[in-house]
């Protein structure tokens, strides 16, 4: 971490998270955040991944930038990939605030933010003005109110499909009320049938992923294997947020909302594991939850994941965190003497 971001970052905690968070896409914006410039790439991190070349494996989750108002920065700031939204059909304002807690004891932050953004029009917007670089998704969700949640979706695609790397299909979110319900096999077969059909209208016909819950139990990790590899999609992003709350030391444990960071690695990497033994391979993963170092990564990697995802991380460390973490991959992989293939699910067992 520099002594700029140091400072940066000191600055920020004194202030409520959300207006932090808000603070530090202006500052992005502004280019008052400094980055890399470009991804940090070799041959040997360079991959294929559901048609999309990446540069790197490391890549930025959504829920940071969920307007696509910082994209141009963050496509700057040494990821492989970034993932911004979720986008909804309609703008929605989302829950009441406050909304955002830094758990700074445990290295974790809640939130229950439910979908809060401008709408998939002002999105779509923005994604189309983007430059030229790294693939970008979009992850992709439902209106509170709506009628029809899985109609959402395949609207949302409609809408900004066209210009966007990947879609991402969020059912794992725990603050829209009874959204995870969409997990089960039957409704997320429909759901992703709906999803498909709008996606192959586009001119572009972008990859479509779905991101699931690190609180499914063996079984609903079986079905949405199943589903998975019926449908068919493109990648499994393994983890969201959890509602567990074990070990957790900070007072703001019992506030309601997804917790992420640090706490969240172990759960999620034995989701990972799993979902990687159920689909043996046949379709690629995308590890996140609690990476903070290159150690971790290269957990993820090793459980199952073909490439993995950063956020709460950047907020205790700075967006130095995913170029620093790209390099040290290089430099693990050249001295290990091992691709990024061969590392993918070689220790698959140590989360069983």
């Amino acid at each position: 971490m520099t002594p700029i971001e140091r400072l940066g970052l000191a600055a920020l905690h004194r202030l409520d998270p959300e207006r932090a968070h808000d603070l530090s896409l202006l500052a992005l914006r502004r280019g008052l955040v400094p980055l890399a410039g470009t991804p940090v790439t070799s041959q040997r991190l360079r991959l294929r991944l559901a048609d999309l070349d990446l540069p790197n494996p490391v890549g930025l989750a959504a829920g940071y930038d969920k307007n696509a108002r910082a994209l141009p920065a963050l496509m700057r700031a040494g990821f492989g990939f970034v993932e911004i939204g979720a986008a909804t059909p309609r703008p929605q304002p989302g829950n009441p605030k406050p909304r955002l807690f830094r758990l700074t004891e445990d290295r974790a932050i809640i939130n229950r933010f439910g979908f809060n953004n401008e709408g998939a029009e002002a999105i779509a917007d923005r994604l189309a003005r983007r430059p030229a670089g790294i693939p970008v998704g979009l992850n992709i969700g439902a209106n509170k109110d709506s009628a029809d949640r899985s109609a959402d979706f395949a609207q949302v695609v409609r809408v900004a499909g066209a210009h966007a790397d990947f879609l991402t299909v969020n059912v794992s979110s725990p603050n829209t009320e009874k959204l995870r319900d969409l997990q089960g096999p039957e409704a997320l077969a429909a759901l992703l049938q709906g999803v498909l059909a709008a996606r192959d209208d586009l001119p572009n016909r972008p990859p479509i992923f779905i991101k699931i819950a690190p609180d499914l139990d063996d079984q609903g990790i079986a079905d949405i294997a199943a589903v998975a590899l019926a449908a068919p999609v493109d990648a499994i992003i393994a983890t969201n947020t959890t509602l567990s709350r074990d070990g957790i030391a900070s007072p703001h444990a019992q506030e309601g909302g997804g917790l992420s960071g640090a706490p969240l690695f172990a759960r999620a990497t034995r989701v990972l594991a799993r979902l990687y033994q159920q689909t043996q391979g046949r379709v690629p993963l995308i590890g996140v939850g609690g990476i903070g170092s290159t150690e971790q990564a290269w957990q993820k990697l090793r459980a199952g994941a073909s490439a993995v995802q950063i956020y709460s991380a950047l907020i205790y460390q700075g967006f130095s965190l995913a170029a620093r973490i790209a390099r040290e991959l290089d430099e693990r992989l050249a001295h290990e003497n091992v691709t990024l293939a061969e590392l993918t699910g070689s220790g698959n067992s140590d989360w069983l």
